[in-house]
């Protein structure tokens, strides 16, 4: 289909087609497996921008993708042949310290309003890699460093403005549609583009005691073992996350290590530093790391110890599941599963939940799996554009049906990387999804955003 004038009246923002000056980097995405040419990218300023947008590709039968940060694991913020609204631009930030709030445009990454927070000593539950989008991370659940702490990054949010299908305008809040604010805590895009993020802000000391240790793969069992047996006790200030991992060729890896398979547990303390490290102590008393990197440390610097490692543009292919309790078997199985790893920057993680994350009522958001002891996240990437990528896709699949038998139950919404439809609404549970539903149904009849993990108006 050809439009000739694409740009609808009251939109001020930036139309790209195939062929224009900009279209190319506008239609990339943090997956580099992701090779998708949208007929249309709007690079939207505004919520009338969006509004705008919204209608026309309502009214020229256009699938719609919504593109925040553009870091979607599935390749979500990009669509073949339709039309991709971009919020990239919106940036806006503004932080209340005083009442410990902030209003955030759906353009803005983790690293951009981690920095404006501290600033006040404050953040939000967001996260492991700095540049992944605030918009999709939060409206999936988003699990992070402070989560243990503070909880999710959905259950920060306060309040949202939100563009429905029909190019209406919300403001959201628990008293004015609080229907709504549930389903958008976990729920997904599956409503409407959100276009103002409100949440409640936390402190955190600045700085604050993090960093990440290297045991060589021979201690793998007695690494993993002492992370497990301290997560199942540690406090709530203390996040922890332990990685299967090749060492890289970094400076501060030694020479005998560089390009070995290792064990990296990572750490992260909402305290007095001398606290955290105290209750890192176990992570070093069994035997010393080959590395050392834990310390005070600002908490935006903790958000980016792992970016190098996840690189924007590489093929990339992830499967999760929310696990219970683990034993010395699924110890052996993940290291079993991390021996076969068929690229080395594919990475086997395990990232402890609880705290705060369990003690939210299981009806209060749209997020179900608040009982989990840990997130099990297998990640394949890559680095040949050409390479389609069955080996290390099979290597996922294999090491998620092996781990299996220790599941609670499903996988988590932000890493489903077409699945289908039935690890969806697996991932919501019936009495979740059954209300998901009646949302859908009433501000989405149309099912006009689908390009995501779906919740069909007709259930």
């Amino acid at each position: 289909m050809t439009l000739l004038h694409p740009a609808p009246t009251g939109f001020a923002g930036t139309m790209l087609r195939p062929g224009d000056d900009g279209y190319e980097q506008a239609r990339r995405v943090w997956n580099g497996a992701i090779d998708r040419r949208p007929a249309f990218v709007a690079r939207c300023r505004s919520t009338t921008d969006v509004a705008a947008m919204v209608r026309f590709g309502v009214r020229h039968g256009l699938p719609i993708a919504v593109r925040g940060g553009g870091h979607s694991i599935p390749g979500l913020s990009v669509c073949e042949g339709g039309l991709v609204i971009d919020l990239s631009p919106m940036k806006a930030i503004a932080v209340d310290p005083v009442r410990r709030r902030a209003d955030v445009g759906p353009g803005v990454l983790w690293a951009e309003f981690d920095r404006a927070a501290q600033e006040h000593g404050l953040a939000v539950p967001g996260g492991e890699i700095s540049d992944t989008g605030v918009a999709g991370l939060t409206l999936g659940g988003g699990v992070g460093w402070l989560s243990r702490a503070y909880g999710l990054a959905c259950d920060s949010l306060v309040a949202a403005e939100v563009v429905t299908a029909d190019g209406s305008v919300l403001h959201v809040d628990e008293q004015d549609d609080p229907e709504l604010l549930w389903g958008l805590r976990g729920g997904g895009g599956n409503f409407g583009v959100v276009t103002r993020f409100t949440f409640r802000l936390y402190p955190v000391p600045v700085p604050m005691y993090g960093g990440m240790l290297l045991h060589p793969i021979e201690r793998g069992g007695e690494a993993l073992r002492a992370f497990l047996d301290l997560g199942a006790d540690a406090p709530d200030e203390l996040g922890l996350n332990a990685a299967i991992i090749t060492a890289p060729p970094a400076p501060f890896v030694p020479p005998e290590l560089q390009g070995r398979p290792v064990v990296a547990l990572a750490a992260g303390y909402v305290g007095p530093p001398a606290e955290g490290e105290a209750a890192v102590r176990p992570l070093r008393q069994f035997a010393p790391p080959a590395v050392d990197l834990l310390g005070p440390m600002p908490y935006t610097a903790l958000q980016s110890i792992v970016d190098e490692a996840a690189p924007p543009g590489l093929p990339a292919y992830v499967r999760s599941e929310w696990l219970g309790p683990l034993d010395d078997a699924a110890i052996d199985t993940l290291l079993d599963r991390a021996a076969g790893m068929t690229s080395p920057l594919s990475q086997v993680l395990v990232r402890i939940m609880g705290g705060a994350v369990g003690r939210v009522a299981p009806d209060a958001t749209a997020f179900r799996y608040r009982e989990a002891a840990a997130m099990l996240t297998l990640a394949a990437v890559w680095t040949d554009p050409a390479d389609q990528g069955e080996e290390h896709r099979a290597w996922t699949r294999r090491s998620w049906e092996a781990l299996r038998p220790w599941s609670a139950g499903g996988g988590y919404v932000n890493h489903l990387c077409g699945e289908g439809p039935g690890r969806v609404r697996e991932a919501y549970g019936e009495r979740t999804w059954a209300r998901l539903v009646a949302l859908k149904r009433r501000l989405d009849p149309g099912n006009v955003f689908h390009l995501n993990q779906n919740v069909p108006p007709e259930g």
